[in-house]
């Protein structure tokens, strides 16, 4: 008995050309992936001719186990059309005959659109013709920032450029004094990415409790965002990472290991999604950024420096300062260096119909609370956070308090009483960052957060956003406050210059240079006698008028740097004291050096030194500061900030404080990359990194590691010898660039005395030439 000819003798799915058309050939050339609300091809050579009046050719597409068509994860579709569509159908795909289809030789070219609002992920469809099936190979199908019909559209080109198509980006840390760019490898169309974040979808814990709603609503953006914020970290589900701010690692990486998100992702998955140990907020939306840009969410890394953890959701922050002697008070707020969330653009119908709430979209991955019942944050629209808005969804009263909170200082004393030192109403919230499209430059956007600081706008927003009363808030136009808007800053850090070196995989070098870049422990101590020393104060005519009356004038207070503060060097800063006072004031100074983490928690106390001085009149009382390395070596290896505080009180009136405050965050060493000025994809590369050992001591426990996506698949870590005292180490390997444009190679030199010292060189890498 011979088997039936079957009706289909071929089918071509032309993944090559429909992912060049949906922007998806840098994910895959062999798997179909289209975006919704677009056309892609399908071909398919019939044994028979194809008549559609006897015969019709029917079509199922369907994702997830439960499709149905209520839900919009069924949707039949024919060539001709369906006589009688279900009126309950949600989503439904469209086919319809190519031009290039020849029904008489049984050529069928189709174009099958999935709508615009079609749930993301994978798809099996079924063509059926003449009483037999054919299951085409899976599709996947992803969000559609090009067409204007996606929740997630965007009209400028540079943009989705920029949010979707970038594998690079850079992520602000530091301090609001001291801000450093570290590049970040998104890797988002890097190998297993779909199965990765499809992965990540599926064991949401709403998919667990309800897997056919949970598919269904994948079609929406706002949805899908929340379902991301909370997966990334591992607080509560079966998510990618473990948060860690402690300093203790030794069972995982520390976050500052990291330089991009496949590497993470990667291992998630290679170990049968184990949470990965540890990341802290910017490895956190790193993470999550690559997620969104690889689903076709546009997105983007935000940092906000002064950032305020407001756990009692009262908009105010306490900071507690000891006096001389008495043990520091935890509070439970605090207000980290810095933050780092992502925002992701989208529409929000649920909001409001005119659009006002449409547009970036805070979504915060750290596990800090819980929205919900679960460890997410967001969507909250940014234009809701800087009207205040905080009784829309979602979370956008802990947002507006991360740019916006007052923060209360209190002064400790011994007996156990509080002071009030004073109320600080601009401190939180300063130079919100992200990377400039088609640039490396920093772009503060704060004024997309909030009205200028201290205007009465913010003020009076401030209050509502407290109190929910209108009628506090100041209609006065906005338009005055665009006038001075700060210009985009460049943070990017310099490029190394090209060199081609020769020698063996890894060379030590004995370098006199080294002795230049250390501070002797014999330093001149005399720094200190400088202390009493009164400079006069530019502009500042001795006063005519009569004392001022109770309260006494305030004391003015600034840090000045002496030289910039470079990790294995002392670190030098005065303190500089100013009063309009016609009086000398004899004043109680207490100085406090703490090691920190950058979420605000104190680490180890370095020094704490309490000192009488006299501030005369019309005189600036200047006090150097030194901080040495033999002191801040060890506290600051698992530590992220050097905060130097002074408390200063008034010893007549010793009612009255005053504060000063600075978080030194410290330069690391340099690292240089040398690579050939012209690289070629699938060509061999010779890279050469070196590291020069910039302190009097031997450097024990180094390794290199190398990473970059386009560049190397997986990361390269090289055990380096021990790097003696005026020693550099050469390191050379090879590299064979597997894509075009520019890529960023990033090399990570660690050791018992600099953690995760990080340098990067961007390279354009050209097209192969046969």
């Amino acid at each position: 008995m011979s088997l039936q000819r079957s009706i289909f003798e071929g089918v071509d799915l032309h993944p090559k050309a429909n992912n060049s058309d949906h922007h998806t050939s840098e994910i895959s050339l062999d798997q179909l992936i289209v975006r919704r609300g677009q056309p892609f091809k399908v071909t398919l050579s019939l044994s028979q001719a194809f008549n559609q009046n006897l015969y019709p050719l029917a079509i199922c597409a369907a994702t997830g186990k439960h499709p149905t068509e209520e839900q919009g994860t069924l949707s039949f579709l024919s060539i001709p059309g369906l006589k009688n569509p279900s009126p309950s159908a949600k989503a439904v795909w469209k086919a319809e005959l190519h031009k290039d289809a020849s029904p008489p030789k049984g050529l069928l070219v189709l174009t099958i659109t999935p709508p615009a609002d079609t749930p993301v992920g994978e798809f099996n469809l079924v063509v059926k013709h003449r009483d037999e099936d054919k299951p085409l190979p899976t599709l996947v199908v992803l969000y559609n920032p090009w067409c204007s019909d996606d929740w997630v559209y965007m009209k400028d080109k540079r943009e989705i450029n920029e949010y979707v198509m970038n594998e690079r980006g850079v992520i602000y840390r530091g301090s609001s004094n001291y801000i450093f760019p570290l590049d970040w490898d998104f890797g988002q169309f890097e190998d297993n990415m779909v199965d990765i974040c499809l992965k990540i979808l599926d064991l949401n814990r709403k998919h667990s409790i309800d897997p056919a709603d949970d598919v269904s609503a994948r079609c929406n953006p706002i949805y899908v965002g929340r379902v991301i914020s909370a997966m990334i970290n591992s607080q509560d589900d079966s998510g990618v990472l473990v948060g860690r701010w402690d300093g203790s690692y030794d069972s995982g990486f520390r976050p500052s290991h990291w330089t991009g998100s496949h590497a993470i992702l990667k291992r998630w998955l290679d170990s049968g999604c184990r949470r990965v140990k540890y990341g802290q907020c910017w490895v956190f939306a790193g993470v999550m950024c690559s997620v969104m840009r690889l689903l076709g969410i546009p997105c983007r890394v935000v940092s906000n420096f002064q950032s305020a953890h407001d756990s009692n959701k009262n908009m105010t922050i306490d900071i507690y300062h000891p006096g001389y002697g008495v043990r520091e008070r935890q509070s439970h707020d605090s207000v980290w260096n810095f933050h780092v969330w992502v925002e992701a653009w989208m529409r929000r119908p649920d909001l409001a119909e005119n659009g006002k709430y449409d547009g970036w979209q805070v979504l915060d991955p750290t596990p800090q609370e819980k929205s919900g019942g679960v460890y997410c944050c967001g969507p909250a629209p940014v234009t809701a956070v800087r009207s205040g808005q905080t009784d829309l969804k979602y979370d956008i009263p802990f947002v507006f308090a991360e740019v916006d909170a007052d923060c209360i200082h209190w002064l400790e004393k011994a007996n156990g009483s509080m002071v009030k030192i004073y109320s600080d109403t601009s401190n939180v919230g300063q130079n919100i960052s992200t990377k400039t499209v088609g640039s490396d430059k920093r772009n503060n956007i704060t004024d997309n957060y909030k009205h200028r600081e201290g205007s009465a706008k913010e003020r009076s927003v401030f209050e509502y956003a407290t109190t929910r009363d209108y009628s506090r808030v100041d209609e006065e136009d906005d338009d005055e406050e665009d006038d001075d808007e700060e210009d985009d800053e460049n943070e990017e850090m310099e490029e190394n210059g090209v060199n081609v070196a020769s020698g063996e995989n890894i060379e030590v070098e004995e370098t006199e240079e080294g002795e230049e870049n250390e501070e002797t422990d014999e330093e001149d101590e005399s720094a200190d006698e400088e202390e009493n020393k009164t400079t006069e104060s530019k502009g500042n005519e001795p006063l005519v008028s009569p004392p001022l009356p109770t309260p006494p004038p305030q004391v003015l207070m600034h840090f000045k740097e002496v030289t910039p503060p470079t990790n294995g060097k002392n670190v030098r800063l005065k303190l500089v004291l100013q009063s309009k006072s016609t009086a000398a004031r004899p004043l109680s100074i207490n100085i406090r050096v703490q090691a920190m983490r950058y979420n605000g928690r104190s680490g180890v106390n370095i020094q704490n030194k309490m000192k009488e001085k006299t501030l005369q009149p019309g005189k600036d009382l200047v006090i150097p500061i030194r901080i040495r390395f033999k002191d801040y070596r060890k506290p600051m290896l698992e530590c992220d900030s050097i905060k130097v505080s002074a408390v200063v009180t008034d010893k007549e009136k010793p009612d009255y404080s005053y504060l000063a405050q600075d978080d030194v965050v410290l330069l690391d060493p340099p690292i240089t990359i040398n690579l050939p000025k012209k690289v070629r994809q699938h060509r061999l590369v010779k890279v050469e990194v070196i590291f020069k050992n910039p302190v009097n001591e031997t450097l024990t426990q180094c390794s290199l590691t190398l990473s970059g996506s386009g560049l190397l698949r997986d990361e390269i870590q090289i055990d380096v010898p021990d790097l003696k005292k005026k020693s550099q180490i050469r390191v050379q390997f090879p590299l064979i660039p597997y894509k075009i444009g520019r890529k960023t190679l990033v090399a990570d030199f660690d050791c018992s005395t600099f953690r995760d010292v990080k340098g990067s060189r961007t390279i354009n890498v050209k097209p192969s030439i046969c």
